[in-house]
């Protein structure tokens, strides 16, 4: 599990570091008592500076459902569209925070996610990062552990995949792969070795833009494991899971 972990930092560290939403510089007003400014575009990130009302704060950029903002003495950080719907711009109206929509998904840059499935009778949990090449191909590193009843894997994949219609809220998609699978084998009374075989994988799925920033996903693929024996191995896998754009 300890490459899962490391997976899902990666993802994190990406959605810090992915390309930035364009947006136009507004001078705002806070009206609440007070505005989180937090580190970084999420909750998870620690609060650094508190603007209170009466304050002038100018907003930099959007990033999904998080603005960049400036305080009054020059504090960049992020806050959350919610509280600056309650902020009044210079002429007096209230300003009108921009959520992550449709087109926001099909312009998305970079996607991270979990899923959960079959594989080969198995239990497995994937997690992956990609990065959208263009409108309809992208490129995906994910990472599984699959818990079987006489072995354990794990697995790391770059896949490339197509989508039909990567504009519309529902898109089917095909993937093509190859990879690595690292074997270890629960018997214990015989002598029993690790194993690492290279693998290809192709397979269909469909992705479904939910809400805001999340998309839910299903998909099928047949595995082949070159292995260095006689007989190659053919594994088929089915997982569904839920993914984030930014």
């Amino acid at each position: 599990m300890r490459q899962l972990t490391l997976l899902i930092l990666l993802c994190q560290l990406l959605y810090v570091s992915a390309a930035q939403a364009r947006g136009e510089r507004r001078e705002l007003t806070v009206q609440d008592p007070y505005i989180e400014m937090h580190t970084g575009p999420g909750r998870g990130y620690p609060i650094f500076y508190v603007a209170e009302r009466g304050e002038s704060i100018v907003v930099l950029r959007r990033r999904t459902d998080w603005y960049q903002v400036q305080g009054p003495r020059g504090e960049e950080g992020w806050a959350e569209s919610e509280q600056l719907e309650r902020t009044l711009e210079i002429d007096g109206e209230e300003f009108e925070a921009q959520r992550s929509t449709l087109e926001d998904y099909a312009g998305r840059r970079w996607e991270a996610g979990v899923s959960y499935g079959d594989f080969g009778g198995a239990n497995i949990i994937s997690t992956f990062g990609a990065f959208n090449l263009s409108g309809n191909l992208s490129l995906e590193l994910s990472l599984s552990q699959a818990l079987g009843r006489y072995s354990d894997s794990t697995m790391t994949n770059l896949n490339l995949v197509h989508s039909m219609f990567p504009e519309r809220r529902a898109s089917p998609y095909f993937t093509l792969g190859t990879g690595a699978i690292h074997t270890e084998p629960k018997a214990t009374l015989i002598a029993t070795v690790d194993r690492t075989d290279s693998l290809a994988h192709a397979g269909f799925g469909v992705r479904t833009y939910l809400t805001r920033r999340f998309v839910f996903r299903a998909e099928y693929k047949t595995y082949v494991v070159f292995t260095s024996r006689d007989d190659n191995e053919e594994i088929r896998e089915w997982k569904a899971g839920f993914s984030f754009f930014f």
